[in-house]
């Protein structure tokens, strides 16, 4: 039985679309927000909107230059690396779990996430593609039945997120991430936790390496 789910509150729902449009580009580095305009659009007094960018700016996505007010924070290379020296070392280590862990049902839920992956890549939708991206990833983590390794994800993705809009406003295409994933999942389905492992590390460093050049031209 599931719990019911609280509804959010208006600084919750005010938070998740000024995230979501920062990680999509919709704000781009450097722009500044202006509470009273973003008010007046979503329809909201200025305290769910002060209150939301406060919250942004705790986690890094938008910081206080004093004069200009608050702007979207630039996208720092060094804490994209840290995030992806941690993935490096934590996702072959929750593929391995995963290997032990997996559900009865694991092969028909990996199947159809893949279909979801392969149809997002059709869809060229920049943000259903990364939506699908952190559902595969999570899938993964949810097998290896390891909450911290799911919670510290879960808290560095919107960060990932915004790497992830850079590639693709760039126009490189998503279907080798996928080529990538459905490596993973046959070695894991064939119960080579080895071959999975090494797979999933290499996909997170071939996806380090993409990300950094462009990030570096940017």
């Amino acid at each position: 039985m599931d719990a019911i789910e609280q509804p959010k509150s208006l600084t919750e729902q005010t938070h998740d679309i000024l995230l979501n449009a920062i990680c999509s580009g919709e704000f781009e580095p450097g722009e500044r927000l202006n509470q009273d305009d973003i008010a007046a659009r979503l329809k909201v007094s200025r305290q769910p909107v002060n209150s939301a960018i406060s919250v942004l700016k705790a986690n890094g996505f938008v910081e206080d230059t004093g004069r200009r007010g608050v702007v979207v924070s630039q996208i720092s290379v060094d804490h994209f690396l840290s995030i992806y020296e941690f993935r490096s070392a934590v996702e072959p280590f929750a593929v391995r779990l995963a290997h032990e862990r997996k559900p009865p049902d694991a092969a028909q839920q990996a199947q159809a996430m893949l279909k979801r992956g392969w149809d997002a890549v059709k869809s060229r939708d920049a943000r259903t593609q990364i939506e699908v991206d952190f559902e595969f990833h999570t899938m993964i983590y949810r097998w290896s039945g390891n909450s911290t390794i799911l919670e510290s994800m879960r808290t560095n993705w919107h960060h990932i997120r915004r790497s992830m809009g850079v590639v693709l406003r760039q126009g490189v295409a998503s279907s080798t991430s996928w080529e990538e994933h459905e490596k993973v999942i046959d070695a894991l389905m064939r119960d080579d936790v080895e071959t999975a492992a090494r797979d999933m590390k290499a996909h997170i460093e071939n996806a380090q390496c993409k990300t950094l050049t462009l990030l570096s031209q940017s």
